[in-house]
């Protein structure tokens, strides 16, 4: 029993030093965990725990359809566990089958109305234009948990009002998802998108620029500071943000091709 403890916190402790290194050591160190994580959950393929690691170490390796095989087997087994539902709705939404999210997240809320499970529900159903989205909000809005959830669901109502139009409801809820949290970053994009789609470019860039200024390492406020910069005909401007949304976020490849347009 020790043993298998021991080796599984190896394998842990090794999922987690894979953010500090470079990609090829990443991909080794996750290749590595993998190996070891399928041999433990061989020898113990009752192992809830082992099973759930290895879904973490195929989510982080980008390997989805192994990940979302392995959450299913877990759930064959025990189909009434809330977190097994969860799980499998954050795989089905990163791979962008948000119908398929919607279910997972809807088994779960119902299995255990847990606010993050109704907040992803939400979110999934503000981004489809469903108004269940609101009702969502204001459910979990009247549970009183504290400005950070407060935050989320300003958000979620926000994004909704945005998808259906609404744009003079849905800057009101973004404003009010700052004011309880002033560094949420997706609620200053949104924002600006608004503007930015609506032509009113400088009013875009000013936003950004807010956003770049709270969290200098955030890729797409930069990136998005150049769409404005190229839209308002300053190339020099547009590419050096170009240039630093690249340098923070190496898979932004739109960025690395709009420097070699603008070049």
């Amino acid at each position: 029993m020790k043993k298998t403890t021991f080796c599984f916190t190896c394998i842990v402790v090794l999922l987690l030093s894979c953010k500090n290194s470079t990609n090829e050591q990443k991909n080794k160190q996750l290749v590595t965990a993998i190996t070891g994580l399928q041999e433990q959950v061989n020898k113990k393929p009752d192992s809830a725990g082992l099973r759930l690691a290895l879904v973490n170490a195929f989510d982080s390796a980008k390997n989805y359809k192994e990940a979302i095989s392995q959450i299913n087997i877990l759930l064959k087994k025990d189909s009434l566990n809330y977190g097994f539902w969860f799980r499998k709705g954050q795989l089905l939404s990163t791979v962008g089958d948000t119908p398929a999210a919607i279910r997972s997240f809807t088994y779960a809320a119902k299995i255990y109305p847990a606010p993050d499970a109704l907040l992803s529900l939400g979110n999934l159903y503000a981004e489809t234009k469903n108004s269940e989205a609101l009702k969502i909000a204001q459910a979990v809005m009247h549970l009183k948990l504290g400005r950070e959830y407060n935050a989320h669901c300003y958000f979620i109502s926000g994004v909704y009002f945005a998808r259906v139009g609404k744009t003079t409801e849905a800057l009101e809820n973004f404003e009010n998802c700052i004011k309880e949290n002033y560094t949420y970053m997706e609620a200053y994009m949104e924002k600006g998108f608004i503007y930015y789609d609506a032509k009113k470019t400088e009013a875009a860039l000013k936003i950004f620029i807010m956003a770049a200024n709270i969290n200098n390492t955030y890729a797409d406020a930069y990136y998005w500071q150049a769409k404005c910069y190229e839209a308002l005909n300053k190339k020099e401007d547009a590419v050096k943000n170009y240039q630093l949304a690249f340098k923070i976020d190496g898979q932004l490849k739109e960025a690395a091709q709009a420097i070699d347009r603008l070049k």
